[in-house]
Order: structure tokens, then C-alpha cells, then sequence
């Protein structure tokens, strides 16, 4: 296949060269097409080893050849990585100031970019206007990732890693499964609810809302529709769903209030998905007032159970409906884990369980994450592992089984 690798003026730059080579051992033609900038990070000598093909930034050379737009012509997939602020802008404008500018504007191949600047960048409103409109002219966003950022900043903006953006751009190609989705109305719920003990005061849970995100937007870009509840979801992590064409936002708090949101949410869905973390208890009485020392001390706060929301979608779904839940376990080992995921899977009477571990360093609050999902006879279907978007990625792979 012949692919050119566009590459911007990002410290993430050097990740391309290995994202380079994966194509050429993987048998495929690469023409790698540096801009200016990118050059001060990767010289041009080592573009030109790694895909054994000449190297140039400028419009001006091989002009018989027509070289500006046979590029763009000949291509039938391109890959921007890193992707920097800048040259989204331009894409967005549809500039042409260099050779990078004239192959894009050529091109009828698919095209995907990997984002990759500092969290400020990426949810600035010039960005996300910019990432709007390229997603509107089928331009494929592979990222970013959630992660740390040079100068020992963390947040999103991170470019994914090179073997995520060669399985993600390949995918592409594959055209009925990139939109195997195509028309599902999807409702996932992703972050964590609290429940109010007083004016200030709740009871909640460590979840950041990331994995549902994630999930939502993998099923976005493969065509389905989505209402997305999130209760407690940080902006900067809900960001780039909220300006999704096909993603509708449904801010919630309290368990009782997601419960609501999803069944009405579920009513035409094919497919629910539990992400959000639940509180299994709230507070019997809510006080009106902050409870502070000076009314004495407080010996106990009773609890009443939350009602079991995805049992209760799944007890009432409607035939061919998928519902798809979500554990975080803290066992004793890997057997107990899924032992654990194979009885609340029984009792909730969902089609698929996605169980993952959890601790005080692990699951929550982070990019990454690792889990089982369970199926039918607690059969282990699938394992994923690595960002939560590669995660959401491998989740859909198998409701989309399921729904075959």
C-alpha cells in the first residue's frame, strides 16, 4: 500500500520514526513528508533511511513530475503524526504553503491524524472548532491520549503510540468494519455519581469518567449515534465528546438521576453500556444545612441501597437490545477477579461484563487500563489492554460480534 506519513514540528516527532518503520516491516510503501519545523526535531537523513525513499519539505522539486499534487494523487492513506495545533489549523483553513499543504488538498485517500500538544492547546476553542471540521470532512482523529506531556505536564494532548496509530489508520481501509456501528442509537454512561449528605458534603467515588468517554467516542467514530450521561466528568476529558457530530451529552449527579437518564436514553438504543461508576448507597436523610461540629457530633450516617440500574435495564430490555456492564473489583488474585465478574454478571443479567481491578494506584484516575470481558456461561471473550481508548476499541469489537 502506498502511505505517506506527514510529519509536523512536535517533540513527538521522534515516535514517527518508529511509527515509519512498523509500515515499511509490515510490507508497505511510505513517503515520508517532513514540514520545516518537523526537520529541527528529525533530520532529514534519518526520514530518508528509515523509508529508503527521498525526502523533501519543498514544492519546487521534481516539478515535472508534478510532485506537489502526485503525492497526494498516488496515495491511498495518509497519516499526520504528530499532528501539532497548528497544522490542524491549517488543515481546517485549507492552506497550501508547502508540499504537506498541496498533498492534503490532493489527496482523495483516507486521511487520519494523531494530535499532539499540551492540554491547553488541545481544549483551546480555536482547536476543538478545528478538529470539529475536520471530522466533518471525514478526516479521522486518532487520539490524543491522556498522559504525560513534555515539561512534566499531564493531561490530554499525548500522541497516541505508534503501533495505536498504525492498527487505528489501517483500520480505516477496512471500510464496512470502521462503520460497522453505521445508524445504532448507543447510550453509555461514563464517570462517577455522588450522593449529597448535605449542602456540601456527598459520597462518591474516584471514577474519572475517561473509560466511558473513551467508549462513547469509539462508537461515535465508527457511525453509531450516542447519548452519552456523564455524571461528574471533568471538561478536559469530556471535551473532545462534547463537540462530537454524533454524540449527545446528558450531565447528571445522583444515582437516581442517571438511572432516569438512561432508561429514557435506552428506550431506542441497540446497545446500553454501564461505564459509569455507581454508588451503591446514599445517605437516608439529606440535611438541609451543613452539619458542622458545633451541633455536636455525628456517630453515624444511615445509608439506604441505590437501586440496581443496569439490572433493572436488563430486566426490561427489549428483544435484540445489548447490555453491556461495568465492574471495578478489588480481588484477591486473577482467578478471584473473574469469579467475582462471572457472579454479578449472573445476577445482573447483562449480556457482557467488563471487569477490570482496581486499587489505591490502579484503574482509576488514569489513561490506561486492563480488563476481561465476560460472556455467555462466564466465558472469558476477549482481554484488552493499554490506553482506555484502545480498550473501548476492543469492547466494541465484541458487542459488535454480539450484535451479528
Amino acid at each position: 500500500m502506498n502511505i505517506v506519513v506527514a510529519v509536523t514540528g512536535g517533540i513527538a516527532a521522534y515516535k514517527s520514526v518508529h511509527l515509519v518503520r512498523l509500515l515499511i516491516k509490515a510490507g508497505h510503501e511510505v513517503t515520508v513528508v517532513p514540514t520545516e519545523d518537523a526537520l529541527r526535531f528529525v533530520g532529514l537523513p534519518t526520514w530518508e533511511a528509515i523509508s529508503r525513499r527521498p525526502v523533501t519539505t519543498s514544492v519546487h522539486e521534481d516539478v515535472a513530475q508534478v510532485r506537489h499534487v502526485a503525492l497526494g494523487q498516488a496515495a491511498e492513506l495518509v497519516i499526520v503524526a504528530p499532528a501539532t495545533a497548528n497544522t490542524i489549523a491549517k488543515m481546517a483553513a485549507g492552506l497550501a504553503d508547502d508540499l504537506l499543504g498541496t498533498t492534503l488538498l490532493a489527496t482523495t485517500a483516507p486521511v487520519a491524524i494523531a494530535p499532539a500538544m499540551h492540554t491547553e492547546m488541545w481544549l483551546h476553542p480555536a482547536t476543538r472548532a478545528n478538529i470539529a471540521t475536520l471530522r466533518e470532512r471525514g478526516v479521522a482523529i486518532l487520539g490524543p491520549d491522556d498522559g504525560e506531556l513534555t515539561g512534566g505536564d499531564s493531561g490530554p494532548g499525548r500522541m497516541l503510540e505508534p503501533e495505536q496509530i498504525v492498527a487505528q489508520a489501517l483500520g480505516l481501509l477496512a471500510a464496512d468494519e470502521q462503520r460497522d456501528l453505521d445508524g445504532l442509537r448507543v447510550a453509555v454512561s461514563a464517570g462517577g455519581t455522588r450522593e449529597p449528605l448535605d449542602p456540601v458534603r456527598f459520597l462518591g467515588n474516584r471514577s474519572s469518567g475517561r473509560q466511558g468517554v473513551a467508549l462513547a467516542l469509539a462508537a461515535a467514530d465508527r457511525g453509531a449515534e450516542v447519548v452519552l450521561v456523564a455524571a461528574h466528568v471533568d471538561g478536559a476529558v469530556l471535551a473532545e465528546a462534547a463537540q462530537h457530530p454524533l454524540i449527545r451529552v446528558e450531565h447528571v449527579g445522583t444515582a437516581a438521576e442517571l438511572g432516569d437518564a438512561m432508561r429514557r436514553a435506552s428506550e431506542d438504543a441497540a446497545v446500553i453500556v454501564m461505564a459509569a461508576a455507581v454508588a451503591d448507597y446514599r445517605p437516608a436523610d439529606v440535611s438541609e444545612r451543613k452539619l458542622t461540629k458545633d451541633a455536636g457530633p455525628l456517630e453515624s450516617i444511615e445509608l439506604v441501597q441505590n437501586e440496581d440500574i443496569v439490572a433493572h435495564l436488563a430486566a426490561r430490555r427489549h428483544p435484540g437490545q445489548v447490555v453491556v456492564a461495568f465492574a471495578a473489583e478489588t480481588p484477591d488474585d486473577a482467578d478471584d477477579l473473574l469469579e467475582r465478574a462471572r457472579r454479578k454478571r449472573e445476577r445482573k443479567g447483562v449480556d457482557l461484563l467488563v471487569v477490570n481491578e482496581v486499587g489505591w494506584e490502579r484503574g482509576f484516575e488514569s489513561g490506561e487500563n486492563a480488563v476481561h470481558v465476560i460472556g455467555e456461561g462466564g466465558a472469558v471473550v476477549a482481554r484488552a489492554s493499554g490506553s482506555k481508548r484502545a480498550v473501548a476499541d476492543d469492547v466494541w469489537d465484541v458487542i459488535a460480534d454480539v450484535l451479528d
